[in-house]
């Protein structure tokens, strides 16, 4: 079977920089080559049209055509005649494109089936976020939902609000992100005497950062000696339109708090899991998410979390046992369930272990692969 994802992101240095997409696409891209499928990612918005391997993973950029005003269409045609030229060649069987900004709207191949990942769409967040979304956008979003040959999501959650947000009737199949669990191995007790916080993903709003630093002012009151490290791209904030995120969080923090955050900015992404093994615990608490992949990781290597409690977060996590979770806006709890981890080292012990069994159990990618590759060949026997 020859799968193709295209995507506006991939984690490599030719590629520019990734998110959680292209993350997961890349773990599920390596789960698949382990199960004898062929992969190839066709990644659009690049500086030039060229084809790589990476790691036995096929990647085409390719470049957007720039027309003012036909731009999205003229892409979009180019973008259709590879799906073409690639499924006519039989180098691909099926394609799967994340719903985020409706990239396969007006997409439409001769035979090659498209199926759309939910990892949440524009549209999605903004109803999460209670803000406006472009018309432009859910326009596109909504066209390529109802064109789609087959729909996944990655959490139930997600697929229940895209279809309550687009009043779409289409079925769903879930099936969440996966994780390598030998790339993220078990992480034994960190033997650092110094704790630390530490978060990673983009600084920004929708994520809870504004909350973390009004937390982390309680913890310190407590654990004075206690470092958060943030990890991640600095993003403009869409409410206010300040152009840093990170320059609002940082007159939210008390003189007490503020001495002890490292901001790192953007590190590249093989980095993150010395971090995360060098991490006391990992806080998460954030407002919009689908299923982040980040979670993932820091419950892969035995590292406690303390997350947010909305939607998703409750089929990742099991509260009290493999991770804690907690109102974002509810400061005082927060600081409290960090509190704890941070003074109960036989507590983070059992919760990492805990975590890490959910992952093995649920969310290897060998088993989210098979369930990949049962629905790839339901979408193409038709």
């Amino acid at each position: 079977m020859n799968i193709a994802f295209l995507t506006p992101e991939y984690p490599h240095p030719n590629t520019g920089h990734s998110g959680g997409i292209g993350t997961s696409i890349k773990n599920l891209a390596i789960g698949l080559l382990a199960q004898k499928c062929k992969v190839r990612v066709l990644v659009y918005g690049q500086r030039e049209d060229a084809i790589f391997e990476d790691e036995g993973i096929c990647i085409q950029q390719i470049k957007n055509i720039k027309c003012k005003g036909l731009s999205w269409w003229l892409t979009r045609k180019k973008i259709q005649r590879i799906i073409n030229q690639l499924y006519d060649s039989k180098e691909i069987d099926l394609v799967e494109a994340p719903d985020w900004t409706g990239i396969t709207s007006f997409i439409t191949p001769k035979k090659c089936p498209i199926v759309i990942r939910l990892h949440g769409s524009d549209t999605y967040f903004c109803h999460l976020d209670k803000r406006p979304v472009k018309w432009i956008n859910k326009f596109h979003e909504k066209r390529g939902l109802q064109n789609a040959d087959g729909l996944l999501s990655v959490s139930q959650y997600t697929a229940d609000v895209t279809k309550a947000v687009f009043g779409l009737d289409k079925k769903i199949t879930i099936i969440p992100n996966p994780i390598d669990t030998h790339l993220f191995s078990a992480n034994a007790e960190n033997s650092n005497e110094e704790k630390s916080i530490l978060y990673f993903g983009s600084i920004i709003r929708k994520k809870g950062l504004l909350e973390l630093p009004l937390i982390f002012n309680k913890v310190i009151e407590k654990n004075p000696k206690t470092k958060l490290v943030l990890v991640g791209k600095d993003v403009p904030d869409i409410t206010t339109g300040n152009p840093s995120t990170w320059q609002m969080m940082q007159v939210l923090f008390s003189k007490q708090a503020k001495e002890k955050v490292m901001y790192l900015g953007s590190i590249p992404y093989a980095e993150i899991k010395a971090k995360i093994a060098e991490a006391t615990l990992c806080v998460f608490p954030s407002f919009a998410e689908a299923f982040p992949v980040s979670w993932l990781e820091s419950m892969a290597m035995h590292t406690p979390i303390v997350a947010s409690n909305i939607g998703w977060a409750k089929e990742m996590i099991d509260d009290g046992k493999s991770g804690f979770l907690v109102d974002p806006k509810d400061h005082n709890l927060f600081a409290d369930r960090i509190n704890e981890l941070l003074e109960d080292i036989e507590l983070r012990k059992n919760i990492g272990i805990s975590a890490r069994c959910t992952i093995e159990n649920v969310f290897d990618i060998k088993k989210i692969a098979l369930q990949n590759v049962d629905f790839y060949e339901s979408i193409i026997s038709k």
